[in-house]
């Protein structure tokens, strides 16, 4: 057993009993291939809830420092996140977001689902905020469908994005496969990586009901 099964065998009944998870659309992941992924962004648990609900596994960034403490705890921790499909990346240095990037194009080419968000980070404030275009070169230099999704309620069972989670409802919605393969080859043209990021939103929204908010949501949290 893998250690992402032995962690959905353990984890999974807890996690239902908890959050009675309702998953609407999972039909449109695609059952082999390489596939992303795109979704909003509440709090701390919505990297944890998610692929545990879903058939396949799910590869997803995550700090670095999730997986570089000291000690027991820090093992586990280590051992828990990257079972889980995190792939740990320095983020905050100056090509953090040139490691992310390669780092999904290299999931993808080994024809794994890899899931993203495109806001970048966790919504300030519950809101929807404008993609970063990664997303939109991730798909046009993979050729790899997006399958957006919409995560509801994490925000109340996890407010401020950290602590324990408390008892609730939890919903996680699929939409349909969004393929981009017309722009192949035009993944450096900022106006079409814009225009393909802003339509992955627009079904994003459409999911989650969330207002949205076109500004990146790590200029609202420096405001």
């Amino acid at each position: 057993m893998s250690r992402f099964a032995l962690i959905k065998a353990v984890l999974g009944p807890i996690m239902r009993l908890m959050f009675r998870p309702r998953v609407e659309g999972a039909e449109h992941i695609p059952g082999e291939g390489p596939v992303i992924l795109a979704g909003n962004h509440l709090t701390f648990i919505d990297s944890m809830i998610m692929p545990l609900f879903c058939d396949r596994q799910v590869f997803f960034i995550g700090k670095d420092e999730y997986v570089t403490g000291k000690g027991v705890k820090g093992r586990l921790m280590a051992w828990f996140f990257t079972g889980c499909g995190m792939i740990p990346v320095d983020r905050d240095g100056g090509r953090g977001g040139v490691a992310a990037l390669m780092t999904g194009r290299r999931v993808l080419e080994e024809g794994k689902v890899f899931s993203i968000y495109p806001e970048g980070t966790r919504s300030p404030d519950g809101r929807l905020y404008r993609g970063r275009t990664g997303i939109a070169r991730l798909a046009m230099m993979t050729g790899a469908p997006v399958v957006p999704f919409a995560i509801i309620g994490t925000d109340k069972i996890q407010p401020g994005g950290s602590g324990m989670p408390r008892p609730g409802r939890v919903t996680v919605r699929f939409g349909e496969a969004m393929e981009f393969s017309r722009y192949e080859g035009m993944d450096r043209d900022r106006y079409v990586l814009r225009a393909v990021t802003d339509s992955v939103m627009t079904e994003v929204m459409r999911l989650s009901g969330q207002e949205y908010v076109d500004m990146y949501a790590t200029k609202a949290k420096a405001a």
